[in-house]
């Protein structure tokens, strides 16, 4: 039964990442004008979109690694590389956005890291760094005590659900910041009249809440972390279902 609920979280999960990227593909495709790589407002467009698929749906799923029932039994270290992989990706993903932004803003001499969003944006990047190389540091290279380790860990934790967190106030302030913008700017429909396309877009924003918070639901639900080494629970068995 628990390995039913887990299992199918995590196809919930899967169809609420796939949906957070592709309407915010869409939303840049339909409504913005679509992608370039040249500086100009089509290059902007690839900020949102890898921001979203790295900070949110590929860290969401990184995070989850643990979370997996056979990852209970056995040697560790291809779990944690399959972990630190998945992170990695992210965070290129997430180079490569802010690169977009940074060359849109300096090819057409906009002014950088002015607004609240950019501010929380580059503090959770930052974060994501730090966490990243601490991660890989002190638990992926065997220098490090099981000492160390144990004391770390629970910070790693907290920091891991924390970064999300903060991701997910990123992406919301950005789509808020795009949609006024789109609106002060360009002349068109005030935000307040809701035109479709922030109808569209508020949406996504709430398809991106729906998948942190149900991240963040299987990282807490206790019946489903993974056991200490040495501890025997009854979820264990759930590994053999269907042999």
């Amino acid at each position: 039964m628990a390995s039913g609920r887990f299992y199918l979280s995590c196809l919930v999960l899967g169809s609420l990442g796939s949906m957070c990227i592709l309407f915010t593909v869409y939303w840049m495709q339909y409504w913005r004008g679509g992608f370039a790589w040249n500086g100009s407002i089509y290059m902007f467009n690839w900020h949102p979109v890898l921001m979203v698929a790295g900070m949110v749906v590929f860290y969401g799923g990184a995070s989850l690694v643990y979370r997996l029932p056979q990852s209970w039994v056995g040697p560790k270290l291809p779990w944690k590389l399959l972990h630190a992989a998945l992170h990695l990706m992210a965070f290129v993903l997430t180079v490569v956005g802010l690169v977009a932004v940074f060359t849109f803003h300096n090819h057409g001499r906009i002014t950088n890291l002015y607004t609240l969003h950019s501010w929380l944006g580059i503090t959770t990047v930052f974060l994501f760094a730090c966490q990243w190389f601490l991660g890989f540091a002190v638990f992926l290279l065997p220098w490090a005590s099981l000492w160390l380790r144990s004391l770390l860990k629970p910070i790693h934790v907290f920091f891991g659900a924390a970064i999300l967190s903060l991701s997910i106030a990123s992406v919301i302030s950005g789509i808020n910041e795009k949609l006024f913008f789109i609106s002060l700017k360009n002349g068109t429909r005030p935000y307040s009249s809701l035109p479709s396309e922030a109808v569209f877009a508020n949406s996504t924003g709430m398809l991106v809440v729906a998948f942190g918070l149900l991240v963040l639901y299987i990282l807490l639900a206790s019946s489903w972390k993974r056991p200490e080494p040495g501890i025997l629970t009854d979820r264990q068995p759930l590994l053999h279902d269907g042999e």
